[in-house]
């Protein structure tokens, strides 16, 4: 009998409900904060938060709206973000055979997962996806947009950064494989403070050079991605970033939002 992770948030951090989030989330993309560029050329990875969708979901729709141009080329998400409830060393695999969310069930990629699970850094390790919300709330954007894909959902713990760039080169194939990265940025200072300090790690993010801890709860993930896109001579940019002081909650103490999109370059995607 096949193991489904089942939701742990759906009806708190999203609609419970298939239609309802169905309609939230092709609302979301259909807001985006900004328009793909660069001719429509997809991005190889995108970063997105995942706070509940009532803050970060206009955020998470920027980012989702410029992966959308993948098309059905893409047959398989590589998705990284921050072990939240779990203490964990190097990286957490699942020993599910699929993820689930009210929209449907999305498998995972077993032979792509145990090629990254040879490696010494990733082990499974289902404490850290039981109550995991970071990886859970970026499904329903990908099965809005992508028809038919696999995903290797990977919990990011204490995991140096050449440890998750190796991690993702293992995986990186070809236009069929994106990456995504789940992470919100800086946590509970006031609006003005929270804007400084996000347009600092978004400079930085655009300059491929690394983050210092307080600037994101996934740089781990992040750090490697941009090890990584160094080496591979990505290009990053911002396409949209606010906090929740911007979306629907107070300004006295609020959580940044940043959505990043990393193009190969031109005549690489393949």
């Amino acid at each position: 009998m096949s193991v489904i992770r089942r939701p742990a948030v759906a009806g708190q951090f999203y609609p419970g409900e298939s239609q309802g989030l169905r309609r939230q989330v092709e609302a979301y993309l259909a807001g985006a904060a900004s328009a793909p560029k660069n001719g429509g050329r997809p991005p190889k990875a995108i970063i997105a938060p995942h706070a509940g969708y009532v803050y970060s979901g206009p955020i998470a729709g920027t980012a989702y709206a410029y992966l959308a141009a993948a098309g059905p080329a893409v047959r398989r998400v590589i998705l990284l973000g921050p072990s939240h409830w779990a203490h964990i060393p190097g990286l957490a695999a699942s020993s599910a055979e699929a993820f689930a969310t009210p929209l449907g069930v999305v498998p995972i990629d077993r032979p792509a997962q145990d090629r990254v699970l040879a490696l010494g850094q990733v082990r499974i390790a289902d404490e850290a996806h039981v109550r995991e919300h970071c990886l859970e709330v970026q499904l329903p954007f990908l099965q809005v947009i992508f028809d038919d894909f696999t995903v290797v959902p990977l919990a990011v713990g204490a995991a140096r950064p050449d440890q998750v760039a190796e991690v993702i080169e293992k995986l990186w194939g070809g236009e069929e494989t994106v990456i995504v990265i789940s992470s919100d940025l800086s946590h509970y200072q006031d609006y003005r403070t929270a804007v400084a300090l996000d347009r600092a790690t978004s400079e930085a993010i655009e300059a491929l050079r690394p983050l210092t801890e307080g600037q994101a709860c996934g740089r781990q993930a992040i750090n490697g991605l941009l090890q990584l896109a160094r080496q591979r001579g990505l290009t990053a940019q911002t396409v949209d970033l606010r906090n929740s002081g911007d979306t629907a909650g107070p300004r006295d103490r609020v959580v940044g939002y940043g959505a990043y999109i990393f193009h190969e370059p031109a005549g690489l995607e393949a």
